[in-house]
């Protein structure tokens, strides 16, 4: 039965009161962000009281207040994709350790459902955004850098836009894997890039060129995909195959096209590293599970989450600081997916 007369929702004052001290002190004390500056015993009590009251902060009072929401929204390509749930985790680290809450959205890839989830953020008046949706020329994110929004780019970055970014050093990546693969001494090395009409895209593909000339090989067996996916990675290698290309080892743009590689070597009935030795980019979760495990590039998503996160809050707290790029370390990761022709 409904309680015809329910008890009034306690307040900040009724939370003040019970602690023993100031409202002013108990708002402090309940806001991460101003928490320090009062002691650890009073904040400890405050909090206890509001615990024992059953008391809710109202976050839109409190926003209309200071202007501020205390919000963040990420901005992703495709959530199915392995590499991203560790960069969500690296934002979320740092973004709520600051006293901020994260709105994801998913683009699927979609210029138009982009930029009616980035509008759905704006309307919930987001204090900035993490984006790693960003492609060599992109409009929207050139409008939104023009009308002020705070933004930090993650994995990629837009042309001649100067915005703060996060990334995994892909050259070195892409050729340290070129390396590795001309110690085995293949007969070719070809290569499926991913789009070019991303940052990620184009620099892999330039560092894998300037790699295998700085070794006197060929740099003609190269194939775009047309998406970062096991589809396009499995018909990008059918092209390579069909047109009769001779190479014995492959580089792939990321490892979801490295994985239809595996999926064109079952269907042709190749063998892996026998016939043809792959390596990825990214060393996503589980696949030292595959057969064989797969070689890849491993890039630090989880600090480049929270790197994006703390250059963020950078530049929430000081609009005017110069934009910046990171570049953070990656490490190449020797599996059973590569070896001199002819073995395994």
């Amino acid at each position: 039965m409904t309680n015809p007369n329910p008890s009034p929702a306690p307040t900040l004052r009724d939370v003040a009161e019970a602690a023993g001290v100031h409202t002013a002190t108990a708002s402090r004390a309940l806001n991460p962000n101003t928490r320090r500056q009062i002691s650890a015993e009073t904040a400890r009590r405050v909090m206890r009281a509001a615990q024992a009251l059953g008391y809710q902060p109202n976050s839109v009072a409190r926003s209309l207040k200071t202007s501020r929401t205390g919000t963040v929204g990420l901005v992703i390509p495709d959530l199915t994709n392995p590499l991203f749930p560790p960069i969500v985790r690296g934002v979320e680290s740092v973004l709520e350790s600051g006293g901020y809450h994260v709105w994801i959205v998913n683009t699927d890839n979609d210029a138009e459902r982009e930029r009616a989830k980035i509008e759905s953020l704006r309307s919930r008046q987001v204090e900035g955004l993490i984006v790693a949706t960003a492609r060599l020329e992109h409009p929207l994110l050139r409008q939104l850098h023009e009308q002020g929004v705070r933004m930090v780019l993650i994995n990629r970055q837009v042309e001649h836009l100067g915005l703060p970014a996060v990334t995994g050093d892909d050259a070195t990546g892409v050729a340290a894997a070129v390396r590795h693969l001309a110690a085995l001494g293949p007969t070719g090395i070809a290569y499926l890039s991913g789009p070019l009409s991303t940052s990620t895209g184009r620099v892999r593909a330039r560092a894998f060129r300037h790699a295998v000339r700085d070794l006197g090989l060929s740099d003609e067996l190269v194939v775009e995909c047309a998406r970062w996916s096991e589809s396009d990675g499995a018909a990008a290698l059918r092209a390579l195959l069909d047109r009769g290309a001779r190479f014995t080892a492959v580089v792939a743009g990321n490892d979801l096209i490295a994985l239809g590689c595996y999926d064109v070597f079952a269907e042709r009935g190749l063998s892996c590293p026998g016939d043809v030795s792959v390596i990825g980019f990214n060393d996503m979760p589980f696949l030292d599970k595959l057969r064989p495990p797969l070689t890849t590039v491993a890039v630090p998503h989880h600090e480049l989450g929270a790197e994006a996160a703390r250059m963020l809050l950078d530049c929430i707290d000081d609009p005017g600081r110069p934009a910046r790029t990171l570049l953070l370390p990656v490490s190449l990761v020797v599996r059973g997916s590569t070896a001199p022709p002819g073995a395994g």
